[in-house]
């Protein structure tokens, strides 16, 4: 006989049993220390919720929940200016406001859930979507409608999962891809990556670090990100304003608070010119992968010494010195990413919205809303 799956919504990691980590080991954004970091400096318009699956007393699941309300951002980000982004806005604000994902929606890829092997991933993911109507009434207890609901983040592999009966109202629909770096077992050191570029990609990146001549790069510590918490906060600030759309926006302590939780698994790399910072960017080890994290700079020294392209190239470095086998460089900037030799790979998420008339005209509204991006893949390696 099948044993039912049964599942718990906690609100606060110390409510998470006791060998929750013996799943979240299997990736740091389920984990116990993970879920600190959004208690202590969440987003403001987010509230998160933690799932346990349970095959009779065993946990044999984990998963996160994240509401977003978007009436409370100020900007969903400012630089498109025209047409469709003010359709956009208007759309969100008033059809779509309150997001119910499960998934994360501050990363890129399948940072939703993990199962053990005692269940398929078709009960794990049919048992997520019914706690996903507990939530949703929770909220509304709260006064708080849930607009759309939405899994977020699956691969190609992922998406079979989602082919059951109780997701037959959902829209699937795919956003901007992932770009993820694989490392060649060959490459040891930086050079060795260098010499796998053909002509062209070699010149661009000697090009770059002559550019970034004059920039001192420094690993920072807990202390020094607190030294500096103004200015990294108006860096990320002004990168984030100048998104094409944003659901959020990261509080002022989150880097510090990054610091105090992971430790030596969050890295925090600052530039600097003339004793001023100038940029940075962050680095999560998550297993044998890299995730790149949040960054920040100044416009107009980005662009005279090429200082994003330089932080891609430092982040390449450090993984191939380190060992790691593949760097997450997320969404964003697809163009300049696939330059460096990153690779895009198609994301798939569900939704459905609690209106059902409205759900209906969404495979029309949600391609009309997305942003255009134009970009064409680079492949800088030699075959």
């Amino acid at each position: 006989m099948k044993t039912t799956l049964s599942y718990q919504i906690y609100e606060t990691k110390a409510q998470l049993p006791e060998n929750w980590d013996d799943l979240g080991c299997q990736n740091i954004f389920l984990s116990k220390d993970y879920f600190e970091i959004l208690e202590k400096s969440a987003p403001s318009n987010m509230i998160c919720h933690y799932i346990g699956i349970f095959k009779e007393q065993n946990l044999v699941g984990i998963a996160i929940s994240q509401f977003l309300d978007l009436n409370k951002l100020e900007s969903f980000g400012d630089r498109d200016r025209c047409v469709k982004a003010s359709v956009r806005k208007f759309i969100l604000k008033n059809f779509a406001s309150h997001v119910l994902l499960i998934g994360n929606n501050m990363l890129t890829g399948q940072n939703s859930f993990v199962f053990s092997d005692s269940i398929s991933m078709d009960e794990g993911v049919k048992t997520l979507k019914k706690a996903t109507n507990d939530l949703k009434l929770k909220f509304k207890s709260m006064g708080k409608k849930v607009h759309i609901t939405t899994f977020k983040d699956y691969s190609h592999e992922d998406i079979e999962n989602f082919s059951q009966e109780i997701f037959k109202k959902n829209y699937k629909y795919s956003i901007q891809p992932n770009m993820t770096f694989s490392i060649r077992d060959e490459w040891k050191t930086e050079q060795d990556y260098i010499n796998s570029l053909t002509k062209k990609y070699r010149d661009q990146y000697k090009r770059a670090r002559k550019k970034a001549e004059g920039i001192e790069k420094r690993k920072l510590h807990l202390e020094d990100i607190i030294r500096h918490e103004e200015v990294i906060f108006d860096l990320y600030h002004h990168v984030a304003q100048n998104a094409p759309f944003n659901t959020f926006f990261l509080k002022k302590n989150h880097f510090r608070v990054f610091k105090e939780t992971l430790k030596d698994k969050f890295l925090f790399y600052g530039y600097f010119l003339d004793g001023n910072l100038i940029g940075f960017n962050t680095l999560i080890k998550n297993g044998n992968t890299i995730d790149t994290y949040f960054l920040g700079y100044d416009d107009t020294v980005q662009r005279e010494k090429m200082l994003y392209l330089n932080m891609l190239y430092d982040m390449i470095a450090y993984s191939i010195n380190k060992g790691y086998k593949e760097i997450i460089f997320a969404r964003t900037a697809l163009e300049i990413k696939s330059s460096v030799g990153a690779k895009p790979l198609e994301m798939y998420g569900f939704m459905e919205h609690s209106n059902s008339g409205i759900n209906k005209h969404v495979p029309k509204i949600f391609p009309k809303l997305e942003p255009d991006i134009v970009w064409q893949e680079r492949n800088p390696f030699k075959e």
